[in-house]
């Protein structure tokens, strides 16, 4: 883990700079369209365990290998027709393919399981980054473990400056949450998704055009696991510091003034046409009916209601499909309590 000062760089000569960071063994803060990443190269094991170290995350839980082109997915992976097929129509984009992994890829990438997730990003200097430094790169959210997920590269410093290497500043991302992951079924020929994402499971399923992906249900989410089958399905994560209850559109401004009554301070996520009276703090979230509109600014919005300084986050649950079953299980994760 660094001890130093992060450096924070831009534009083609800070992706050179990044670059050179990363074959070195460093780790990188980068923008994808989903969110931001903490890179390391995905083949050097040392080089992985930085990225543990710095997010505090526990071994138990996997991390996706990014890559610019298929051959450097190849390097990693093994790819069957349907995952072929899967990334002919969502490559490059927010899609995280569970693939038998290589021989080079290590323990520390995969928890010690046999699939990697690889993906190829859709942003351009996450793609330049990659291929200027000619190596997969492993990248989990670039924030402390557990937290709300970076969209941008303050977000990035907030959590975790002075911990990393350098930090590659491309603006605020597009997507704003984290990347569809799905997997093979291990009963049969087809596809288990095990975090919702940029990429609905409507758009998949006509992609594959065989029948039904089935969403993740975990066994015994009672206990902690000896490792998990895929990023992304830790019982608690994306939390802000403020407790964060989930409401009815329909009932925020009252549950917000509940929350005011028992003498915390309320801060709302609040959609446009929306009104509350009791809050301490409001972030304008969006249309109510855009998803992608509120899912590029939810975690935006949960890290200013947090330096808001608030108590407690009241927040309504979209209820769309596609982008919305991504919100909706942002929001359900952030909410659990520890």
């Amino acid at each position: 883990m660094s001890t130093g000062k992060t450096e924070r760089l831009q534009g083609p000569e800070g992706i050179m700079r990044a670059a050179e960071i990363l074959r070195r063994g460093g780790t990188v803060a980068f923008p994808t369209e989903t969110v931001y990443g903490l890179g390391a190269n995905a083949i050097d094991a040392t080089a992985v365990a930085k990225i543990f170290a710095a997010k505090e995350r526990p071994g138990w839980d996997p991390v996706i290998v990014h890559v610019c082109d298929r051959e450097m997915g190849d390097r990693v992976a093994e790819v069957s027709k349907s995952a072929e097929r899967l990334m002919e129509v969502f490559w490059p984009g927010p899609l995280t393919l569970l693939l038998p992994r290589k021989a080079v890829v290590p323990d520390t990438v995969t928890a010690g399981r046999p699939l990697v997730g690889v993906r190829m990003p859709r942003h351009e200097l996450a793609l330049a980054l990659i291929r200027e430094a000619g190596i997969p790169v492993a990248a989990p959210s670039a924030n402390r473990f557990g937290r709300t997920s970076p969209t941008t590269a303050v977000h990035v410093l907030g959590d975790l400056e002075g911990r990393i290497d350098a930090v590659l500043d491309g603006g605020p991302t597009e997507v704003g949450v984290e990347s569809t992951v799905i997997g093979p079924a291990e009963d049969g020929p087809h596809w288990v998704m095990y975090r919702p994402g940029g990429v609905s499971k409507e758009a998949l399923e006509a992609a594959l055009g065989t029948g039904e992906v089935e969403m993740f249900r975990p066994a015994d989410s009672s206990r902690t696991p000896e490792s998990l089958p895929s990023p992304g399905v830790g019982i608690r994560h994306y939390a802000p510091r403020a407790r964060l209850v989930l409401v009815q559109a329909e009932g925020l401004d009252v549950a917000v003034e509940r929350v005011a009554e028992g003498g915390a301070r309320a801060g709302v996520m609040l959609p446009d046409g929306y009104v509350v009276s009791s809050a301490s703090a409001i972030y304008p979230w969006g249309a109510w009916s855009d998803g992608e509109t509120l899912a590029r600014r939810l975690f935006a919005g949960l890290r200013e209601l947090d330096e808001a300084g608030v108590e407690v986050i009241v927040c309504p649950v979209p209820e769309m499909s596609g982008i919305g079953e991504a919100i909706r299980d942002r929001l359900r994760k952030a909410a659990r309590e520890k």
